[in-house]
């Protein structure tokens, strides 16, 4: 065993350097007890030494080695009581084994050591105090005080000189223990809570990611379905400005009107957001429960504000108005749904025809929507586009940014629905979603 690394000692205290102790002052103790206790068994053996006819100096050089054992007592609990129990017939080591049995009891030593050597210090004590107050009632002038008197006071030295600090001892070991048990615990309890604060982080970024995306696909739908109509309409008007003014005329105002339906819906999407971040920040002292529900809130807002299905028709409409041929097909009989379904059902019938005027400008187009038992399903087909420009849209040159068909994707998916998308064998393309009804 090394001096100077690490190890933990019988009292169960981690001690780093200074030999096994682990502080100055548990060193300063026990040399103060050492000198205490090799004074007192060096003073108790002169009396032994006149009982046994030793030589005086062999008396006090043998107390002094026994009751300086005691600054061991740390280390080695046992050999400190081991030997306390053998210098008890010399009358000598009172200190010795008080303290001896005290670090005993309080150390790890299993309890049936501690058990085992008590009961030896008591059996030892007990039967030096019964030959010595035999010896002091003999020795009396007093009358006999009885059969009853020697092992009466007999018993009462040996178990209140070992009883006492075992008793102590023990409660100071379970204290001892306790207070480790807590600590550990706390340090325990702090991971803990450390990792769920690295959770709740990870789930806040994870929110953040989710609603920059909810975002951006708003954004998407709303802007590049409306902006697309407008720049289909003015290339309209700019084909048909000299040849039919009233055309011309029609054509303006349109592009005026699908503006300002832009500005309407981004003012309604900015005004959530805005309640949303408001309801955020009034939260920040508050649990991430209560940021949660007020993030699900703003979310459900957000679906309220939205639109529908009973909006398509006007969608159509607009998409009419730019010169493409739509044919409109509702199947079933027709229901309200929750409000992201209506909402998530209409954006993909706006995505897709969104996508006919980028990509295939003057294609025919079907849009069915059938109304089932548990479900709602939506389809949008277009024919193979007009390449001789005859649509009047060839040049508009709509720029695409790629993301329509992975929103649509999400949005369908995030409800649990289904979202399948592809050309068809004439040439168009075909986008079909289907969404529960609940």
């Amino acid at each position: 065993m090394t001096t100077t690394g690490a190890h933990q000692d019988a009292t169960g205290t981690t001690a780093r350097g200074w030999l096994w102790w682990g502080r100055r002052r548990s060193v300063a103790l026990d040399v103060g007890l050492g000198l205490f206790s090799a004074l007192e068994c060096a003073v108790e053996g002169v009396a032994f030494a006149d009982r046994t006819a030793l030589p005086v100096p062999i008396g006090v050089l043998f107390g002094l080695i026994a009751g300086s054992v005691i600054v061991l007592r740390r280390r080695w609990p046992i050999a400190v009581v081991l030997l306390a129990i053998a210098v008890t017939p010399a009358e000598m080591g009172y200190l010795l084994s008080v303290v001896g049995l005290y670090t005993l009891a309080a150390s790890e030593v299993p309890r049936r050591i501690i058990a085992i050597l008590t009961g030896m210090s008591l059996m030892g004590t007990l039967i030096v105090s019964f030959v010595r107050v035999g010896q002091d009632v003999a020795a009396s002038d007093l009358d006999d005080p009885g059969v009853w008197y020697v092992p009466l006071m007999s018993g009462f030295i040996a178990i209140g000189v070992t009883l006492p600090p075992v008793l102590f001892g023990l409660y100071i070991g379970a204290r001892r223990r306790l207070m480790e048990s807590l600590r550990e615990r706390a340090d325990s309890l702090e991971q803990e809570l450390s990792l769920l604060a690295d959770r709740a982080e990870e789930r806040a970024q994870w929110a953040r990611t989710e609603e920059r995306t909810r975002i951006a696909r708003e954004m998407h739908d709303v802007v590049a379905h409306r902006v697309s109509l407008m720049v289909v309409h003015a290339a309209a008007l700019q084909a048909v400005a000299l040849k039919d003014p009233q055309k011309a005329v029609k054509n303006a105002a349109l592009v005026g009107d699908m503006g300002r339906q832009a500005l309407t819906e981004l003012r309604e999407m900015l005004g959530v957001l805005r309640t949303g971040e408001g309801e955020q920040r009034g939260t920040a002292s508050v649990p991430l429960a209560a940021v949660g529900a007020a993030a699900a809130a703003a979310a459900a807002a957000a679906a309220e504000v939205g639109p529908s299905l009973t909006e398509v028709d006007a969608l159509v409409g607009q998409s009419r108005q730019a010169g493409m041929v739509v044919e409109l097909l509702v199947q079933g009989e027709v229901r309200e749904y929750a409000p992201e379904v209506e909402q998530t059902a209409y954006r993909v019938i706006q995505e897709a025809l969104t996508n006919v005027h980028k990509h295939a400008a003057g294609a025919k187009v079907r849009v069915r929507i059938a109304h089932r038992d548990a479900e709602v399903a939506m389809q949008v087909e277009n024919g193979a586009p007009d390449t001789s420009g005859a649509g009047g849209t060839g040049g508009a040159d709509l720029p695409s940014g790629g993301n329509g068909l992975v929103g649509m994707r999400e949005r369908v998916q995030a409800l649990g629905g289904v979202f399948v998308s592809g050309a068809t064998d004439a040439g168009g393309f075909r986008v079909s979603a289907v969404l529960p009804g609940g």
